[in-house]
């Protein structure tokens, strides 16, 4: 089945053909690194990473770009006398990759830093200012050393989020000195009294260094070309930094991005997250609050380009349904372990898993199938039938890995909560077996003293045809 995306330029669903077959393209952007990383951004971050193992899935070899922001207005700002902008830029750049880490997202192939590409950026204002589309501001008596995109030469500027440009707002990303137009916004800023001369590089135009929109325009281009297939980030980018970026590639003569993919945000207890409100949820809070497998199934568990609203009984849902799925699989595993069906089925994923991530990344549909697999596989442990219990398994194995929540693989396997939760099964099972031994001796006493202690602990028992197995309470 071919895969569809839903593209934010056409404001449609799209069959996704790579502009090369068999490889993919794609530039995500990453974060400005000017202080810690929130929940937002681990979403953002995860929802590419389940797009990349899709269509390395799907066959598809991807060159997945992920950049870093780390010289820009809010970065200079935070700095101090004790921390310069580009030592606060490194160690928050530490800070998103641990988080990224933590959450089982894979490294990208390439993670330019701007500052890395400062003469490849110069090199595409030149070219606009040669095409007419960029303009060297003058002010103070002569040229200031700024230099702006005419948004006026442009008839297409606002195509991605379909604006008239009457409608816009002034460009608010620079000093508004020089300009021709109020929304006419920043390509190169002059550098100016009080600033770093680090964070100032030299420019046909003067000292100075680049506008956030530019960054990303150089190093999408670097890495991957003129015309690429996929550009993906956060709503919240679409306008101005996603439009900005369209119309001066494009107005250089790049084919720039062929799909447009943007994904939701995430609210607070139904309000918009934001600094002024006081509302930030930082990683580090949310890895105190669950399992790093906890919280990726979270994040990854709606659709997307849809709006998460976070709230304090959102995690133990997730823990719950995690649970579920690492229940059957310790059961399944103890009760196949020595038959011949250990190990007997490849794993494979069910048409529908596929169908589901086929059409637009829809991981809610896909963790249906999931989840009606396990149902599946419990209730053939249950009937005997351990032919269709080791399907089930193979099929949970692969869907999971797939999603990169597999319990059982190793990328969580250093993870002290899997470890503790590994050590939890051996003395549960354990003491599983102990109150069977009572039953079995008649000792009704004994084993509802362990089904007792077990319950105190949060931890349910469900007896079935082929022994007890376990689960921590939600």
């Amino acid at each position: 089945m071919t895969v569809r995306l839903y593209d934010s330029q056409a404001q449609a669903l799209r069959d996704f053909t790579p502009i090369t077959a068999g490889q993919v393209g794609m530039y995500v952007c990453g974060p400005t690194v000017q202080s810690s990383p929130h929940i937002g951004h681990l979403r953002s971050a995860l929802v590419y990473d389940l797009l990349r193992r899709w269509l390395n899935y799907r066959g598809l070899a991807v060159t997945f770009v992920r950049n870093v922001t780390d010289v820009d207005d809010k970065v200079l700002v935070n700095a101090t006398d004790h921390e310069p902008w580009w030592a606060l830029a490194y160690r928050v750049e530490l800070e998103f990759t641990a988080g990224y880490n933590r959450l089982g997202i894979l490294p990208p192939t390439y993670e330019p830093r701007a500052t890395a590409s400062i003469p490849q950026m110069q090199a595409i204002i030149a070219e606009l200012i040669e095409r007419g589309h960029a303009y060297a501001a003058e002010h103070d008596g002569g040229h200031g050393g700024d230099v702006y995109f005419d948004t006026g030469s442009w008839p297409s500027y606002g195509a991605l989020t379909r604006q008239k440009r009457d409608n816009m707002e002034a460009a608010a990303d620079a000093d508004p000195r020089g300009k021709r137009d109020p929304r006419d916004f920043a390509l190169w800023k002059a550098r100016k009294d009080g600033e770093p001369a680090s964070a100032s590089w030299d420019s046909p135009w003067g000292p100075g260094r680049p506008g956030w929109h530019i960054e990303c325009s150089a190093m999408a281009e670097r890495y991957l070309g003129a015309h690429f297939d996929i550009h993906g980030g956060g709503l919240d980018l679409r306008f101005p930094h996603h439009e900005n970026e369209l119309a001066q590639s494009s107005a250089a003569g790049h084919g720039f991005a062929n799909f447009w993919v943007h994904n939701g945000l995430v609210n607070i207890g139904g309000q918009k997250m934001s600094k002024s409100l006081g509302n930030s949820v930082y990683a580090a809070e949310l890895f105190e609050q669950a399992r790093p497998l906890v919280l990726r199934y979270y994040l990854a568990a709606a659709h997307y380009r849809s709006t998460i609203d976070y709230s304090a009984g959102s995690l133990p849902e997730a823990e719950a349904a995690l649970e579920r799925i690492e229940s059957f699989l310790s059961r399944v595993d103890r009760r196949l372990a020595g038959t011949r069906f250990a190990g007997s089925v490849a794993p494979q994923i069910p048409d529908a898993f596929a169908s589901a991530l086929d059409d637009d990344l829809a991981v809610p549909q896909a963790l249906a199938v999931l989840h009606e697999t396990v149902r599946a596989g419990n209730a053939a442990l249950d009937s005997e039938d351990l032919q269709a219990a080791a399907s089930a398994r193979s099929e949970v194995v692969a869907m999971t890995e797939i999603l990169g929540i597999n319990p059982l693989s190793p990328a969580w396997a250093t993870n002290e909560d899997t470890a503790a939760r590994a050590a939890l099964d051996t003395l549960v099972s354990r003491l599983i077996d102990d109150r069977a031994t009572a039953r079995d001796n008649k000792d009704y006493a004994a084993a509802d003293r362990i089904r007792a202690e077990l319950t105190a602990a949060g931890i349910t028992l469900e007896d079935t045809q082929t022994g007890a197995h376990w689960s921590l309470e939600s």
